[in-house]
């Protein structure tokens, strides 16, 4: 016979660790997120957060279903802690664009996690929050529903591809981060403009700009296309 669900509140432990630690969730992601940076992926196990936790493995299953629980739990919280005491202005542009730097820099001051979290779907409660006050921007400020709908997509799809790709970067071994960087000095501001005209002559600007995320550009053109999308709406859509 399958075994009978444990109700949340009684999965909980009330009583301490043996080195009188309270577990709780918001502890157990915490740590979580600690082992993701000092392990990265690989070293985010049952046995090691029990290790760290001073616990039973076992213990975990009293607050997450399984691992691939703890680890929406993960990325909803990285979300939570992005917009932890935001607040909206009033002025859609100002407040999409906060929101996604904020969304941004929280995923890359934990580029392990973001790797392991940026294309779920967690259906939390931080996650729906998000959603909620995207959805609510937009559409204050007299975006069509469809419209809504489309900017909200490319917002956030755009948010969590540049979060994902800037922190794939972080999570490199330093020395392979320097090469990489190293590149556009090394390689292509070396390249002759009689075989490489174009990259030649956009060297030393490249130099500087790909070394940095494109994710603040990339978040200006999106809020200029929707920008243009609003003025020329029908003002009666809905």
């Amino acid at each position: 016979m399958p075994k009978q669900v444990v109700p949340e509140d009684r999965r909980r432990r009330r009583r301490p660790t043996r080195s009188g630690t309270v577990l709780s969730e918001e502890l157990i992601v915490g740590t979580a997120l600690r082992l993701l940076r000092e392990h990265g992926s690989a070293g985010l196990t049952a046995r090691r957060l029990g290790l760290a936790l001073d616990c039973d493995p076992s213990t975990l299953y009293r607050y997450f279903r399984g691992m691939d629980d703890l680890t929406l739990a993960i990325g909803d919280a990285l979300v939570g802690r992005a917009l932890s005491g935001w607040a909206p202005t009033g002025e859609w542009r100002t407040d999409l664009r906060t929101i996604g730097l904020r969304i941004h820099a929280e995923y890359l001051a934990h580029p392990q996690a973001a790797l392991l979290t940026a294309n779920r779907v967690t259906g939390r409660a931080h996650e729906l929050a998000a959603d909620e006050a995207v959805l609510e921007v937009l559409r204050s400020a007299g975006f069509p529903l469809a419209a809504t709908v489309r900017v909200y997509h490319a917002f956030i799809d755009q948010t969590l591809a540049f979060a994902a790709l800037d922190a794939a970067s972080l999570a490199l071994p330093k020395d392979f981060q320097r090469a990489d960087e190293a590149k556009w000095s090394s390689t292509y501001a070396r390249l002759p403009a009689t075989t490489h005209p174009r990259i030649a002559e956009a060297a030393p600007l490249l130099a500087k700009r790909m070394v940095t995320s494109a994710y603040p550009t990339a978040l200006e053109m999106l809020l200029d296309s929707a920008e243009r999308g609003l003025c020329n709406a029908p003002a009666a859509a809905s």
